[in-house]
Formats: structure tokens, sequence, C-alpha cells
């Protein structure tokens, strides 16, 4: 089985599981595996695209609070419907856009990349290293018992999502708590990931399926124009009945 096949494999093995379609009939989850990027310390393509962000959300805003967004109130009903308080462990997206006053962070090219765009479409979008995954990915109720890494004054522990928790895992444990507010060191993208796996999460009664196309497309388009000999493979997970 060569390279090739191998990615398709390990991609047609994610899923959403049943009991997270029950919470929300309304979510997709819009994949993309990036294979050949470049990867290197933010830059100027990476900062216009930030800056272009910050000025869009801004208008958005219009001096009012990020919970008063559709698309923001949206993930906080999501989160509350499997008892977590989105005040406390917020959505990815808004943890983002209350970042606009100081500006958002500038970390490498690749993660700047998927955060303005994140925050450009309102829609969360998560970056991980594709070569740390062990098996496919899957969008689950957690039992409790599943493993989580986290990092602590320089220590990795470990933690347990709590029972009925909605998390991201592959075969090793959790890969991303709360549905997108947490991602573990195993699978964060660095300076030498070339192979990236990239997760829009998309509430449909909030965002219309076109801005989850587009912001799919943007992501590939923008990381196309630093690694042109890169590759994509994309896919769409809804409900299977």
């Amino acid at each position: 089985m060569n390279a090739i096949e191998n990615d398709r494999t390990w991609f047609d093995g994610a899923m959403v599981d049943e009991a997270v379609f029950a919470l929300r009939p309304d979510y997709r989850a819009f994949l993309v595996l990036a294979d050949g990027l470049v990867p290197g310390p933010s830059d100027e393509a990476s900062e216009a695209l930030l800056l272009s962000a910050e000025r869009r959300i801004t208008q958005r805003l219009e001096g009012g609070k990020p919970e008063e967004l559709p698309e923001i109130a949206a993930w906080r009903e999501a989160y509350r419907s499997f008892g977590a308080k989105p005040q406390r462990t917020r959505p990815s997206v808004e943890a983002l856009v209350r970042r606009i006053d100081d500006g958002l962070p500038r970390i490498d090219r690749i993660t700047d990349t998927y955060n303005a765009i994140s925050v450009g479409h309102l829609l969360p979008l998560g970056g991980e290293n594709a070569d740390a995954y062990i098996g496919p990915a899957r969008l689950v109720r957690a039992d409790g018992t599943e493993d989580f890494e986290v990092s602590a004054a320089g220590e990795l522990t470990v933690e347990h999502p709590e029972v009925g928790e909605v998390v991201w895992r592959d075969d090793q444990g959790v890969t991303c708590r709360r549905w997108n507010w947490r991602q573990p060191p195993r699978t964060r993208i660095t300076l030498d990931t070339t192979r990236a796996f990239f997760i829009i999460d998309a509430l449909l009664d909030a965002t219309p399926g076109v801005v989850v196309d587009e912001a799919a497309q943007e992501l590939q388009t923008a990381l196309a124009a630093f690694s042109p000999d890169a590759t994509f493979t994309t896919r769409l997970l809804g409900p299977t009945a």
C-alpha cells in the first residue's frame, strides 16, 4: 500500500458517532488532510491573513459581545447540551474572537493560517499533526476512561474527560476535549509538521453549508500559497441516516 492509499484508508476511518448527532443533528465535520506542507515561522502572508480576520470580526462585532453573534451562541448551546459551561471552557472560535482587542496570536504560519480562517468565517477550525495520530479520528461522547495528556510546569500528566463529554479521539486517547476546546501536546502542529489534519466544526443551523465550503477552500488555497507541492484530501462527515 503506497502513501496515498495509506492516507485514504486512514481518512476513511474518521467518523462521528451517532450519539453526537443526537445532540446536534445539524452538526457536520469538514475534514482536510494536507500533505507536503512547508512549515515555518509566522511571515508576511500569515500576518496579512490574521490582520484581515481581525478587521472582519471587528466589523461583525460592532462593539458587541462575542456571545451575541449567532454562530458563537449556537456553539455555546452545543456545549451546554453535554453539560459543559461555555463561560468557563469556551468554544475555540469564541476564545480566539475574545483576543481580538489585543490581537490574534502569532504562532507559526500553518497555525496562523487556520486561526485566521476560523475567525474570518466564525467556525471552530483546528489543525493537528497527522503523523502523531494512532488510528483514525473519531468524534464520540466520552465514557470517562480516555486519556488526555496535558502539560503542567513542563511535565506531562494525564487527565480524563467527563462522562458524556464530546471529544475527538484516536486509538491512544483524546485529541481534543469538549468538541473543540483544547488539544494535547501530542498532536500539536510544530515547526516540523509537514502533514496536517484540519477539522472544521459546523452547526448548520447557524452557519450555511456554503460558508463551510468557502472556509475549506480558503484554507487549502492559503496553505498552497506557501506549500505549492502540497496535496489535499477532503471529506464531509454527516449523519448516516
